[in-house]
């Protein structure tokens, strides 16, 4: 090879572990939650169920607020017979032909206070008759008050008023349990690719190691100082640490692609660091439980669930046995085949109707209708007193599983530490020829399960903390309740 030929090729290669290294991307837990919580497919479906709580309470706000509608017939045109009643009581046949026109606004106003609909309107309306008796007739009502309440034993309103606001809320807490649950998951792939990059690097180390201790029994049996089984038992080994390397490289692949697409990454090569430690801090299970109480969705839900049982209950006790309609309208109003002659000598109009329904026979609907409700509000209770103890039992077992977790993984971590220099010992003493081939394989065994239960015992401690996280929605590190920025959809 020529000196130009071998520059070339080692430009060429200094090239490409340049791009290889560009291409990976170095992350940190933190940074992968951040990435998790603006670009993550949890993210994206949790946006649409928040744009969908936002726009019910914003629909539930409107419905206080004064409405202005305008409803107009723009034209209607009828050529046809009809069957009318004359001034004598007989229905006679007529051929009408005309145009109508009409236009009403309206001002309408729902009243909680009363649970009925107040509203003020003006109306006008044009018709247009043809043919022999052609003419034009109009009518106007420039000012027309109206009340009218569906039930005065029930005010839906009210209810309402009760019930949208915790669901709203409700909501917005559930969005920030929900953040938190991303961090958890983004924190179970994180361990997930990064105990597979360790083990990967130890398999690889150990192969190495056992190619070197493969050689050296080699040359010891040529020399008579081992039996061939204790050969056997060396390439045994090495055959292992390949299949291990392997199987940790398939590992690799698979973590790494759900860990970039979770996060939205363009590229799969991913380096990860071991997370720091965090500031030592306690945690009460009287502390936990009071933020749980404080922030979690649940405490609202329970509160809204019950709500709801007992407004099916006022409903049908509201309805059942005497049902009372009230509408009421006050106005004034004017006719005539002038239209500017509309608008003097008003005439007053007036209209009240109450309506009542009482069921005389209904063989046990009403009473059995009110006991439904009523068993239903009475099965509701039970529930959430049920799922209310085991919030505060989840809260206080994962409280005192934490207070233990910290001591569980610095003591693995000596452990691992331990396994290592023994492991090392061991292989020097190895090549020394003091000790079986056995020993060797039980002390990189015992390494090698070491390291695993270490990386175990980091995971479930970050996955224990961010759990803690998700239940109290509670900062403890930072003492501060976590909260997360409104998301507006105007």
């Amino acid at each position: 090879m020529t000196k130009s030929l071998k520059i070339i090729t080692l430009f060429v290669c200094l090239l490409v572990s340049a791009l290889s290294q560009s291409q990976t991307r170095l992350i940190t837990l933190e940074e992968a939650i951040k990435m998790a919580q603006k670009e993550s497919p949890d993210y994206q479906t949790l946006l649409n169920r928040n744009q969908s709580s936002y726009w019910r309470f914003r629909n539930y706000q409107a419905r206080f607020l004064p409405q202005l509608r305008l409803n107009a017939t723009l034209p209607e045109y009828s050529n046809s017979i009809r069957r009318i009643t004359n001034d004598s009581g007989q229905d006679i046949f007529v051929n009408t032909n005309q145009a109508r026109v009409d236009g009403r606004l309206a001002l309408t106003q729902n009243l909680a206070l009363t649970g009925g609909s107040f509203s003020i309107s003006s109306q006008l309306e044009r018709i247009s008759v043809f043919g022999n008796n052609e003419s034009i007739g109009y009518s106007i009502v420039p000012f027309s008050v109206n009340y009218f309440q569906n039930s005065i034993f029930y005010n839906p309103f009210k209810w309402d008023k009760k019930i949208e606001p915790l669901v709203y809320e409700e909501a917005r807490r559930e969005f920030i349990e929900n953040m938190e649950q991303i961090s958890l998951n983004t924190c179970r792939r994180y361990f997930g690719l990064l105990k597979a990059q360790i083990q990967l690097k130890i398999s690889q180390n150990n192969l190495s190691n056992q190619d070197t201790l493969f050689q050296i029994a080699k040359g010891r049996f040529r020399m008579g100082k081992i039996a061939e089984n204790d050969l056997l038992q060396m390439e045994l080994a090495l055959l292992n640490s390949r299949n291990s390397v392997t199987t940790n490289m398939i590992s690799l692949k698979r973590t790494s692609q759900d860990l970039a697409r979770y996060l939205n990454l363009d590229t799969e090569q991913i380096e990860l660091s071991i997370p720091e430690d965090l500031d030592p801090f306690k945690v009460t299970s009287e502390k936990a439980l009071e933020e749980a109480k404080s922030n979690r969705k649940s405490v609202i839900e329970f509160r809204r669930r019950r709500l709801e049982a007992e407004k099916q209950v006022a409903e049908v006790k509201g309805n059942n046995r005497l049902e009372v309609n009230l509408n009421a309208n006050f106005g004034i109003s004017q006719q005539g085949p002038v239209f500017n002659d509309l608008f003097q000598d008003y005439n007053q109009q007036q209209n009240v109707s109450v309506s009542v329904s009482i069921p005389i026979v209904d063989w046990g609907v009403s009473k059995s209708r009110r006991k439904l409700v009523e068993a239903n509000l009475d099965l509701a209770n039970t529930n959430i007193e049920q799922e209310r103890q085991a919030f505060e039992q989840e809260i206080y077992l994962h409280t005192l599983n934490w207070d233990n977790q910290r001591g569980f993984l610095e003591t693995s971590k000596k452990a691992q530490e331990i396994s290592i220099k023994r492991y090392n010992i061991t292989k020097k003493r190895y090549i020394l020829g003091k000790i079986t081939i056995t020993d060797l394989n039980l002390a990189q065994q015992e390494q090698d399960q070491s390291l695993v239960q270490y990386l175990n015992s980091l995971e479930k401690f970050w996955v224990d903390y961010y759990t803690l996280r998700r239940l109290t929605l509670y900062d403890f590190e930072q003492n501060k309740k976590i909260e997360t920025e409104d998301i507006l959809y105007d």
